[in-house]
């Protein structure tokens, strides 16, 4: 009796965007891909969670998200008159779709720590390339658009510019999730004034204020959110968790972890080629790391021991933005501190100062046009009737400091 065949029609209730459709066969099989399931085992927001309790959500709902809105806006293009061939929708579907594909578990910063000198961007380049010989070449115009090598360069301003789909999405998704209503912006009036001219993509005039306050919320999500004191500390502990045992298994110890996360705890040499640690990297997620720090809690080595302990168990460390960064001698005297509350000798797995910045409009770089009723293009920082786009481009640096509670009048 032969098998019943597989109904590659999907529709997916999103929480935020609502019903999903999935049309094509192709999409539908590199969704149901091991290298795409995955991302559902990757938080999107990190370890924000520690401070949002909401923001479990994935980047697998994050990848669906920026489908959806790149069906939309085609749709709407067309209705304006840009023609989009089957071809090329289909393609920049499938790229917006596995932009993510090359994330590690957490965090930008932790796929550093375990894959040195590669970024996760690269990672996901390296997984396109893997399923388009899967799939008989038919990801190449994805990866074109992806990659900015197809000549209509709207394509890929969707997926990657100042004011593409994915910004749209995650900002959206995470305000949502984390309840920061200061997040929340209006996606579906901004794809609506979206249109192109000459291949490029632009906004019509009439939606600068929406453009504004787009560019607002990701600088109140950036300080809020995705720069919270808390959510940045526990970050920082648990790479330096990560970072203690690999270098106590580069000696030789004993580090008891899932058998995919000992591979990245033993290797030091990684190239973006090696099929052997893209499909180790494809295996990894966010439950070999919890697992993994879960068990260390009672480790030997008593840094990996607390920095372990401090994390799972939410114990984390007094932190702070401040607007000046800490001489290199006062941190020097609080990591001696630390070294002696601890009865340890390496105190800098326990302070932390770091710098955060956000630029929330770089005009110099692939600035936001706009398209006037007269058919003039204008940079987003022309025009007259702009509020608040000056003070925009100006970068805010802070620094965040994080020390053991114990240690007092450190300022």
């Amino acid at each position: 009796m032969p098998l019943e065949k597989i109904n590659k029609r999907k529709i997916f209730n999103d929480p935020v965007l609502g019903f999903i459709s999935i049309s094509d066969e192709l999409i539908f099989d590199l969704i149901e891909h091991p290298y795409f399931q995955r991302l559902k085992r990757i938080s999107q927001t990190g370890l924000s969670h520690y401070v949002y309790p909401g923001s479990t959500h994935t980047r697998f709902l994050h990848a669906l998200g920026s489908f959806h809105l790149m069906q939309t806006t085609l749709q709407i293009l067309r209705d304006k008159g840009v023609v989009i061939s089957k071809e090329e929708e289909r393609a920049s579907l499938i790229a917006i779709l596995l932009h993510d594909i090359g994330h590690g578990p957490f965090s930008h910063a932790l796929e550093s720590t375990l894959m040195e000198g590669i970024r996760h961007e690269n990672i996901s380049i390296t997984f396109m390339n893997l399923l388009n010989r899967e799939f008989n070449n038919e990801l190449t115009l994805a990866l074109d658009i992806f990659l900015d090598k197809y000549p209509r360069k709207f394509f890929h301003q969707l997926i990657s510019s100042q004011i593409d789909l994915d910004r749209l999405d995650y900002l959206k998704r995470d305000s949502f999730f984390t309840g920061v209503s200061e997040g929340n912006v209006n996606s579906e009036r901004i794809i609506i004034m979206m249109n192109v001219v000459d291949d490029e993509l632009v906004i019509d005039g009439k939606g600068i204020y929406s453009i504004e306050k787009y560019l607002t919320s990701r600088m109140f999500m950036y300080w809020q959110v995705y720069f919270h004191k808390t959510s940045v500390t526990a970050e920082f502990y648990l790479l330096e968790a990560l970072k203690r045992a690999k270098q106590l298994v580069q000696k030789g110890e004993d580090v008891p972890s899932s058998g995919v996360l000992k591979y990245f705890l033993e290797k030091t040499v990684f190239f973006n080629s090696e099929r052997e640690s893209i499909e180790k990297f494809s295996q990894l997620d966010d439950s070999d790391i919890i697992s993994a720090l879960k068990i260390w809690q009672t480790h030997e080595d008593k840094i990996l021991s607390l920095l372990s302990q401090f994390i799972i168990q939410r114990k984390l460390p007094s932190s702070l933005i401040i607007s000046e960064p800490l001489s290199k001698e006062k941190m020097q005297e609080l990591k001696n501190r630390t070294e002696d509350l601890y009865g340890i000798e390496n105190g800098e797995y326990f302070v932390h100062q770091n710098e955060l910045s956000v630029l929330a409009y770089d005009d110099k770089k692939d600035p936001i046009k706009l398209l006037l009723k007269n058919r003039q293009i204008v940079e987003l920082q022309e025009l007259d009737n702009q509020v608040l786009v000056k003070d925009l481009r100006k970068k805010i640096t802070r620094y965040h400091l994080c020390i053991p509670r114990e240690i007092t009048g450190f300022k």
